[in-house]
């Protein structure tokens, strides 16, 4: 693929310069990366690597740690079956075995799993934190390809720093040591027995959060790591589908709002969110978006809305958005970003719902590419794919939504997930 690099006609900053070194030894930290040629306006800093005798606290064996997030994307194309990790601090991209059927990219933060209808494919982007409440853990490390991993169709994956849960949209459930799948080893999956119809299985607190989705099903248990049933929350969530972690604790959507669950010197509880009104089964909030631990979510809602939910407040807020096909938000006076059909991408104000910039973004007349779209968010920037322009946006959404770097690539990015947040 030719891959080419675009720079604005203005002198380098001290960052970009310090980019460019790395630039140059990108290859002995990462293997076989292709440069991606973009804009550097990132504003991030590059990695340090800090120098000690001794072994610091939160070492990690083989990994460099870093004084903040270090953003990877990963990028896979339904077509080729090519896939990428593009990474956004030093603008590498590394190229990932070819996934051949290749129809859907999840993430636990860390891992990337490529979907097929044959297998569940992880990946190892080498970009993570460990987040121990009153201060975070910030790690970068080589990019490997792990291998096949347990359920065929892993619908969820979720993860702590002890076990990586992984179901199924029939409603299997297995449990794999995180550790051992850290050390680039698939381990032998345990099943998890009792999780049903689909539901989510959520690690949190060193227990399991296990909800139960379908028709008559509305409890969400707390299990130990082994699986055994802990006790059953009181307050039900009848036909949960979508969560979220956040600071506050873990969200899981249900037919009459959401439930919050959370933990207090190992007591759990659960509260009720609820909607306020009736709403139908398509308008529900099912697929949360959200920047990592923020305790704004986005929600599409229907055809012609997103729902925000503030976790810290307890409420819900529907704003009128028109058709779109994604929808995200920082959070914290951030605005809702909603992705339309006709691939513009438009900023609102949540506290009054009002549009206030608009912006023409992806290919005009791919509809494809707007269909698979999605707007990852981090504490900066938003990324946004275009599977029919093969390119990836960055956007400062505190800037009016101004084009900060676009990713030129040699595939098609019709699935998008970022890690190390």
């Amino acid at each position: 693929m030719t891959l080419r690099k675009i720079r604005p006609a203005t002198a380098l900053s001290r960052a970009e310069l310090i980019g460019s070194a790395l630039l140059a030894g990108s290859g002995l930290l990462i293997g076989s990366a292709l440069l991606v040629g973009c804009q550097n306006d990132s504003g991030r800093q590059p990695a340090s690597v800090p120098k000690s005798s001794s072994v610091p606290h939160g070492y990690v064996e083989g990994a460099e740690e870093t004084a903040e997030q270090q953003p990877r994307l990963v990028l896979a194309d339904a077509g080729t079956g090519e896939a990428g990790v593009l990474d956004l601090i030093t603008e590498d991209i590394t190229p990932l075995k070819r996934t051949e059927g290749v129809r859907g990219l999840i993430t636990d933060g860390r891992f990337a799993y490529l979907r097929t209808d044959g297998a569940t494919h992880a990946v190892d982007t080498g970009s993570w934190k460990v987040d121990h409440g009153d201060h975070v853990h910030y790690y970068r490390a080589g990019i490997r390809d792990v291998g096949p991993i347990g359920t065929a169709d892993a619908a969820r994956v979720h993860s702590d720093q002890a076990v990586t849960a992984v179901s199924s949209a029939e409603g299997a459930g297995e449990l794999f040591d995180r550790k051992r799948l850290e050390s680039g080893t698939v381990p032998r999956g345990r099943a998890l027995s009792g999780a049903g119809g689909g539901g989510a299985i959520v690690p949190y607190k060193e227990h399991l959060l296990v909800a139960s989705a379908g028709a008559g099903r509305d409890t969400v248990e707390i299990r130990d790591r082994d699986g055994a049933r802990v006790t059953t929350l009181v307050e039900p969530c009848a036909e949960a589908q979508g969560e979220a972690f956040t600071r506050r604790g873990v969200v899981f959507g249900c037919a009459d709002g959401a439930l919050l669950v959370s933990e207090d010197k190992g007591t759990f509880g659960a509260e009720k969110i609820a909607y306020g009104e009736d709403v139908s089964a398509s308008d529900r909030a099912v697929d949360f978006r959200h920047r990592a631990g923020s305790t704004t979510l986005a929600a599409r809602s229907g055809d012609d809305g997103v729902w925000i939910l503030d976790v810290t407040d307890r409420a819900w807020t529907r704003i009128r958005t028109g058709p779109v096909v994604a929808a995200n938000t920082a959070g914290e006076g951030a605005p809702l970003l909603a992705l339309g059909e006709d691939g513009a991408l438009t900023a609102y104000d949540i506290a009054t719902g009002k549009r206030t910039v608009r912006k023409e973004l992806l290919t005009k007349g791919a509809t494809s590419s707007a269909a698979s779209a999605v707007i990852e968010v981090d504490t900066t920037r938003a990324y946004i794919n275009d599977a029919a322009a093969k390119k990836v946006y960055e956007i400062d959404y505190n800037d009016r939504l101004r084009l900060a770097r676009t990713f030129p690539l040699g595939f098609a990015p019709t699935y998008m997930v970022e890690t190390g947040r």
